[in-house]
């Protein structure tokens, strides 16, 4: 894992990293993570790709890792949504100018996938496949809803505090059908060392601020829109993954939603790897090795 860093468009250092392969690199896959964690949690999966002939690259988000500077606040998009979206764009033009002529490919895991979910349809044509991991659908009367409550939220704390009502809202109940519990953090997945290491971890599961959570509504709202859907590029491969247990993926029906609404825009060339007892986070669960070999068997047939 080499680490260095690019000016964000939303200003300060975007903490990078590449892992790099040894052998002839057959294609570069850059990862895009969610939201309160980073990319160092990606690194077994970058390494397991990396041995397998790929060149995997990855950002931390602004407010996130070791993107978090002295002028950064934790948890927090500065210059919002979209911004977030040309810093991915950022880091793929970096490594397309360092490996011109391979072929590149693109994951999203949960707010990550979002974001990728914008990038399809912001820059179409600028990559040749992406995977959309642990994400979901969401009632347009929900994020209106949460829009509405992010509004009063940051009238009264400001868009750079966090708010107890907002983090309930979005993410409380995301741990009910897991009852009774260990910790707050059970639903991102089965395997108890994982959840531990992401609980004790500083840089995870953080509570989001005002302005990211009215950001990532903001987005989930515009991934929604039929006319964005159709800016995408029909002919991109695109791979599903996602827990069959995901509550972010409303236990798989938001995400054959999101899919049912890809279709329809026109989409062609769709892959779905759903995984019935899987949780949120597929690439650490107790089958991940599974899911690994599925996911490199799907880019070694692109």
């Amino acid at each position: 894992m080499e680490e260095f860093y690019l000016q964000s468009n939303g200003g300060g250092k975007l903490h990078c990293a590449v892992w790099r392969t040894n052998q002839t690199p057959r294609a570069v896959v850059q990862l895009v993570h969610g939201i309160a964690e980073h990319i160092g949690r990606y690194d077994h999966f970058a390494r397991y790709l990396a041995e397998n002939g790929f060149i995997v690259a990855a950002e931390d988000h602004m407010g996130h890792g070791g993107s978090i500077g002295e002028d950064c606040v934790k948890g927090y998009f500065s210059g919002g949504w979209m911004t977030a979206v040309a810093d991915v764009k950022l880091l793929c033009e970096h490594m397309k100018a360092e490996y011109p002529g391979l072929s590149y490919y693109i994951l999203g895991h949960s707010m990550g996938s979002f974001l990728l979910r914008t990038y399809l349809y912001t820059y179409p044509g600028t990559i040749d496949a992406a995977i959309i991991s642990g994400t979901g659908w969401e009632p347009s009367a929900v994020i209106r809803a949460g829009l509405a409550a992010c509004k009063l939220e940051q009238l009264r704390l400001g868009e750079k505090r966090t708010s107890p009502i907002l983090t309930k809202l979005m993410f409380g109940s995301y741990n009910k059908p897991f009852a009774p519990v260990r910790t707050k953090d059970d639903w991102i997945c089965s395997d108890p060392a994982v959840v531990d290491a992401y609980t004790a971890d500083p840089l995870c599961g953080f509570d989001a601020t005002i302005g990211l959570a009215r950001d990532m509504l903001t987005g989930i709202e515009m991934n929604e829109m039929r006319e964005n859907l159709l800016k995408m590029d029909k002919l991109l491969p695109l791979l599903f993954v996602s827990g069959g247990k995901d509550p972010v993926g409303g236990m798989s029906k938001g995400v054959l939603r999101c899919i049912d609404a890809f279709k329809r825009a026109g989409m062609r060339k769709i892959t779905i790897r759903i995984y019935p007892e899987g949780r949120h986070e597929m690439l650490n669960e107790v089958n991940r090795n599974e899911v690994y070999q599925d996911i490199l068997n799907w880019l070694l047939q692109l």
